[in-house]
């Protein structure tokens, strides 16, 4: 046989197991992606309020834990349990639920240093074959409209450090009744921890208005103000809260906020001066007399 021919035709050959090659390698690689997707469990559990979401994996496990996450208004924020679910070809499949039949899940309270989550998308949760809300959700929102539920929700974001999720519901209720009961506070601390300061005495002004005698409002000010480097004012607000406040603790804490804002500003005498007061109302163990005497050993540092 020619060997230009021959030649031609073991090339022809090592093309096509090549293509073939290439083929079996574009497809192995398209099952494994979808034997081996994973979830992104990286969402705050209090920004997954009123979805479902996934738990990790553990070691080992290759099932994540499915289920549902909403706010209990006695109990806070809970975990209904639902089932597991594995991912198959690029889709989630639930597995068998440990619950009886006649169980809507099981409820899990989440404590404030829960994991993070996965929340699922619509497409995940219809491959799951779940409503898009579950039918019991409505007992847990029948009072949703109502002042004291909206502050309740307001003050449970606070707790746990998410107050970027306080501010609506508590704005719902101040726009209609900006004095109802426990809420300015709420809502100012939730200003002061994301840093609307402004905002913050705006609302604080005019709840001392309406009520001066509450030491709460005095603290909140208290915190706007240094943290717009109003000492001056800022003095004034904490030495009312101190005045009017019947709990050392809260004593201890305004003046140990007023005392680091003069260790900042290097102002000494202003500092001893709050450094004693917060000596006096602080108990022995406070991590506020830590505070102090670090302050006063680096004072020049």
């Amino acid at each position: 046989m020619n060997n230009k021919l021959v030649e031609k035709s073991v090339n022809n050959i090592k093309n096509h197991y090549m293509r073939m090659l290439l083929l079996v390698s574009l497809l192995f690689s398209n099952f494994c992606f979808g034997q081996t997707k994973e979830l992104k469990c990286t969402t705050k559990y209090y920004d997954a309020v009123d979805k479902w979401v996934a738990f990790d994996k553990t070691a080992g496990d290759s099932t994540y834990m499915l289920g549902f996450i909403y706010i209990d208004e006695e109990a806070g924020f809970t975990f209904n349990y639902e089932s597991r679910f594995v991912i198959m070809n690029n889709s989630l499949k639930k597995l068998p639920s440990i619950l009886a039949a006649n169980e809507t899940g099981l409820k899990v309270r989440l404590s404030r240093n829960a994991a993070n989550v996965a929340v699922l998308s619509e497409e995940e949760v219809e491959q799951l074959g779940l409503p898009k809300l579950p039918d019991w959700l409505k007992h847990y929102k029948a009072n949703e409209n109502e002042n004291s539920y909206l502050v309740k929700i307001g003050y449970l974001y606070n707790g746990v450090g998410a107050s970027h999720n306080a501010i609506e519901p508590l704005l719902k209720v101040y726009e209609k009744e900006p004095h109802f009961q426990g809420l300015e506070f709420e809502l100012a601390y939730a200003y002061n921890a994301t840093r609307n300061f402004d905002k913050a005495i705006t609302v604080l002004n005019k709840a001392i208005e309406n009520n001066p005698k509450n030491f709460w409002y005095y603290r909140e000010l208290g915190f706007s103000l240094k943290n717009q480097n109003k000492l001056d004012d800022a003095e004034k607000a904490y030495l009312q809260g101190i005045k009017l406040s019947a709990d050392k603790s809260q004593k201890a804490e305004m003046a140990v906020n007023m005392a680091q804002s003069y260790f900042q500003v290097k102002n000494k005498p202003k500092f001893k001066e709050w450094a004693k007061l917060t000596k006096k109302y602080a108990d022995k163990n406070s991590q506020f007399l830590q505070y102090i005497k670090y302050w006063e050993e680096n004072w020049d540092k």
